[in-house]
C-alpha cells in the first residue's frame, strides 16, 4: 500500500479484501430475515463487466447476500454472498457487459452491451454493485478501512438488512478504478445514463473483447 496525495493505491485491487467470514455470516442473517441485497430476486446467471475507467465519489463497500435462482431451470432459490460496492456518483468510460445463455437448439448465445465509448460517458447516481470477483487498478482518497457497516457515512445508505450491521466495511471520499474486470449478480442505481448504448447478440461465448467482455 502506498500513499498518494490523500489517497491509497492498490494495484490489482481484489474485492476479496472484504473478509469472506463476514459474507458467510451474512447469509444466515439474510435467510432468517428473507432479505435481499438487490431489491429483486436475482437471475440464475452471473454477468461480466469491464470498464476502461470508473471515477466515483462517495464510495463504500461491505459484505451482503443476494437471494436468487439457483440456475436457469426450476424455482429453487439460493443465497449468493456478495461484496456490495457503492458510489453516490460515478462516471464510467468504456463499459462492456456480457451474459451467456445456453439456448436449446441454438447453443450458447452471448448478449453484449457497450456504452461510454469515445466521447460518450456512462453516468450513475446511488450506484450499488453486487460483485463476486473484481480486478482493477484502484486509487482511493481519504479511505477508512474497518469501519462498521452501519457507521459508514461516505457512500449511499445501506439500503437493506442482508448485511451485518457491525460487520467490516470500508469507505472513501473518492475511488478511481481503471482496467476493471468483474463478475456480478446485480447492479442497481437511482439513475443510470448510458451514452452511446449498443446492444448485440453473438453466437458462442469466450473470445474476450469480441463475444464476451473478457
Amino acid at each position: 500500500m502506498s500513499q498518494v496525495r490523500g489517497g491509497t493505491r492498490w494495484k490489482r485491487f481484489a474485492v476479496v479484501m472484504v473478509p469472506s467470514v463476514a459474507a458467510t455470516a451474512a447469509i444466515g442473517v439474510g435467510l432468517a430475515q428473507g432479505a435481499l441485497a438487490a431489491s429483486f430476486a436475482v437471475s440464475g446467471q452471473e454477468f461480466k463487466v469491464t470498464t476502461d475507467s470508473l471515477d466515483g465519489t462517495g464510495f463504500a463497500q461491505y459484505g451482503g447476500v443476494d437471494m436468487g435462482y439457483k440456475d436457469l431451470k426450476g424455482d429453487e432459490k439460493v443465497a449468493h454472498p456478495v461484496a456490495i460496492s457503492t458510489f453516490k456518483n460515478a462516471t464510467i468510460k468504456g463499459m462492456c457487459q456480457s451474459v451467456v445463455t445456453d439456448v436449446p437448439g441454438l447453443g450458447k448465445i452471448t448478449l453484449q452491451l457497450r456504452a461510454g465509448d469515445g466521447k460518450s460517458k456512462v453516468l450513475a447516481k446511488d450506484l450499488y454493485l453486487d460483485v463476486t470477483e473484481l480486478q482493477a487498478n484502484a486509487t482511493f482518497s481519504n479511505i477508512d478501512i474497518g469501519v462498521a457497516t452501519k457507521d459508514q457515512s461516505k457512500g449511499p445508505a445501506v439500503k437493506d438488512t442482508s448485511t451485518l450491521p457491525n460487520g467490516f466495511a470500508q469507505q472513501a471520499d473518492r475511488a478511481v478504478l481503471t482496467d476493471v474486470k468483474q463478475k456480478a449478480w446485480a447492479t442497481t442505481a437511482g439513475t443510470f445514463t448510458l451514452g452511446g448504448l449498443k446492444m448485440s447478440l453473438h453466437k458462442g461465448d469466450g473470445q474476450p473483447g469480441k463475444v464476451e467482455c473478457y
